[in-house]
């Protein structure tokens, strides 16, 4: 069986975009690429003393379970030098489990829906692009009821 899943992409250092572009080619070795955003340069959020961030987001279809999603991305995020060393901190790669079919899931590792998707103006951005009519299986709302609840937030620079 495959899962309906959405995935946040975002780097800021060195050559943001390869990192990006690698990170979604490694991710078709466990999954289906379906749709992707464009990719947006924003602000880093939390700890604001860091480069810009390139992200986008992916609709995939995928066989793993979620558990065994995170374990494959945490690998891909490994295999491109992601290191760990401040929370929010820079990054060479960074995914991010949005929403896995309509589960909602709070495990020690893994919370999805990603807990704090609602708040970031740039995952929203991308999800619109990608299916603004998606519910959120917790709200009950569009993503394009979302983005408009908080797109009063200065708006991310489109780059491609």
């Amino acid at each position: 069986m495959l899962h309906d899943v959405y995935l946040s992409l975002g780097s800021n250092i060195g050559k943001r975009e390869k990192y990006i572009e690698r990170a979604i080619e490694d991710l078709c070795a466990v999954s289906t690429i379906q749709k992707k955003s464009k990719i947006i340069e924003t602000d880093p959020v939390g700890y604001e003393d860091q480069n810009k961030f390139l992200n986008c987001v992916v609709f995939v279809k995928t066989p793993c379970a979620p558990e065994e999603l995170l374990q494959k991305i945490k690998k891909i995020e490994n295999d491109l030098g992601r290191k760990r060393l401040i929370h929010w901190g820079p990054r060479t790669i960074d995914v991010d489990i949005i929403f896995y079919d309509d589960l909602i899931l709070n495990s020690e590792v893994l919370i999805i829906p990603h807990s704090r998707m609602h708040e970031r103006l740039f995952v929203l951005e991308s999800l619109v692009e990608v299916n603004p009519d998606y519910i959120h299986p917790i709200f009950k709302k569009t993503i394009k009821e979302l983005y408009k609840d908080i797109c009063h937030c200065e708006r991310s620079e489109a780059i491609s």
